[in-house]
């Protein structure tokens, strides 16, 4: 699980391979935001972070708890790791941090990617020790089952086993609401058996957002920290 045996666990820039300088623009564009915004939660991977925002959920559950959307399609652990030592994490304080990231890592075992999202949320606790973290298990692939299915849940179970060991973290895994009972997935959760739609995102909100506002209800303790 150290990040110098695991490659998932290695920060790395998407490579330029259009040679139009997106992603990094992308990045940059987070950096910025950093230095403008003062979010209570941090909403950070790919796609699937990215796309939440394009829909009423967002607006309606996740704005309000002013939240900042750092999701970038097609990321892998190893690109969230990169951003998040080169400036995303710089001048903010967020109360919560929600991570969902490492379906787009073809090229690495489930060991491996789950090793990619434990050291994503070790730096996260280093970097922001009074953050709450909340790692969003891998949601199911494909309309019916398969090996990419198979990995994402190897994936979720390494997540459970190993996640409490390393640092307070919540792990929230609703992978199991999208699975019809003969093991197939509907186009009217995933449009394409990968990416939510509106309904498949209400099905993760709900219980995100339950868990988020547990976690940004100060105790007593807190809320007499905060005022020294």
């Amino acid at each position: 699980m150290s990040g110098e045996e695991n490659p998932a666990a290695i920060p790395a820039p998407v490579q330029d391979v259009q040679g139009d300088g997106r992603w990094m623009s992308q990045h940059a564009r987070f950096v910025q935001e950093c230095k403008d915004a003062e979010p209570d939660v941090l909403f950070i991977g790919d796609s699937m972070i990215q796309l939440m925002q394009q829909h009423e959920v967002w607006r309606e559950l996740f704005s309000p708890l002013h939240a900042l959307n750092f999701g970038i399609g097609g990321d892998t652990t190893c690109n969230v790791l990169w951003r998040l030592q080169n400036g995303e994490l710089e001048n903010i304080r967020p109360r919560v941090v929600v991570v969902w990231v490492g379906t787009n890592n073809h090229v690495h075992t489930a060991e491996q990617v789950a090793g990619g999202i434990v050291a994503i949320a070790e730096v996260l606790h280093n970097r922001l020790p009074k953050s709450k973290i909340i790692i969003l298990g891998l949601l199911p692939r494909g309309e019916r089952p398969n090996p990419l299915r198979e990995k994402n849940a190897a994936v979720n179970g390494f997540l459970r086993s190993w996640l409490p060991r390393v640092c307070p973290v919540q792990f929230l895994d609703v992978g199991s609401s999208f699975v019809h009972s003969d093991g197939t997935v509907s186009p009217r959760d995933m449009f394409d058996y990968l990416h939510l739609t509106a309904g498949g995102y209400n099905t993760i909100a709900a219980p995100l957002n339950e868990l988020l506002l547990q976690l940004l209800e100060e105790t007593p303790q807190e809320r007499r920290a905060s005022l020294v």
